[in-house]
């Protein structure tokens, strides 16, 4: 299955698989287990963060795995809590301890946070550069990122993100963001990709997936890849894991596309946080 995935380049040059798998909410005694079965089921890009708690099962699943580092994409986000240029060096060094590597494919700033810290996240961007200089994150990017926040970092900065994840779905479709991102070569991903579930249900999408002998699940993530959108959907369950990769032998045709799109709430429709509201620092 892993030939099958595309990639996408991003603008360092550097390739990502177009579907992945997430793990956020998974329970970090149950995150080896989950991210086992994704490997098996041919998945090779794996997206954690600090603040799921679950980055050390990831590593483990990866060292059970017995196929080499190089096999794959590793992307994990720096915690809310380690925004300060020297909390965020320690907080990297501990992310590579518990995955088990000695680089990360793709470390981001999970939020902004633009009400805490000063404001200043061009200082946390800033250690990001160094971590990618020193080769131990080979890309690095952005989540929750406005574009505010990116013509800040544009302006301030030397390196640009690589990417910015946020949240994309059909009931949140962010086209104002999603748009600006590619303008500016920042590869978009989508997190909450089938909105935690909550789009399966709509009877637009349930119609189309009639049409077309698919789930739900395979219509709106399929939606996604044809808009060139990465995405990581989770499921602890295999059958369904299986089902989210197999994505890539139909498409959606130009109605589809649109109905789907249409379905569009704004900012009614979004299921996480709003970055520039979004405060909450975990306590460590």
């Amino acid at each position: 299955m892993t030939t099958d995935i595309p990639t996408i380049t991003l603008n360092d040059g550097r390739t990502i698989p177009q579907l992945g798998f997430g793990v956020f909410q998974v329970p970090p005694p149950e995150t080896r287990a989950a991210v086992t079965m994704a490997i098996e089921a041919g998945y090779r890009h794996i997206d954690t963060a600090q603040m799921y708690g679950n980055e050390k099962g990831v590593g483990e699943a990866i060292a059970d795995s017995g196929l080499d580092r190089s096999e794959f994409f590793l992307t994990s986000k720096l915690s809310n809590a380690a925004h300060l240029p020297d909390d965020a060096r320690r907080a990297f060094d501990r992310t590579l301890e518990e995955l088990g590597t000695d680089h990360l494919d793709l470390f981001l700033i999970h939020w902004p946070l633009p009400t805490r810290y000063n404001g200043d996240f061009v200082q946390t961007w800033l250690a990001l550069e160094e971590f990618y200089r020193e080769g131990r994150a080979r890309s690095i990017g952005v989540s929750n990122f406005t574009p505010h926040h990116l013509g800040r970092l544009r302006a301030e900065t030397q390196v640009r993100p690589a990417v910015n994840q946020i949240e994309i779905h059909p009931y949140l479709t962010n086209e104002q963001l999603r748009a600006y991102n590619t303008a500016n070569e920042i590869a978009n991903e989508a997190y909450s990709p089938i909105a935690q579930g909550e789009v399966l249900s709509d009877p637009t999408i349930e119609s189309i997936a009639r049409e077309v002998s698919r789930t739900p699940a395979q219509v709106v993530l399929r939606w996604h890849i044809q808009r060139g959108d990465i995405i990581f959907p989770k499921s602890k369950t295999e059958a369904r894991v299986r089902e989210n990769a197999a994505i890539f032998d139909f498409e959606l045709d130009a109605g589809a596309m649109a109905a789907i799109s249409s379905l569009d709430k704004g900012e009614k429709g979004r299921t996480g946080g709003n970055p520039d509201t979004m405060a909450w620092i975990p306590e460590e």
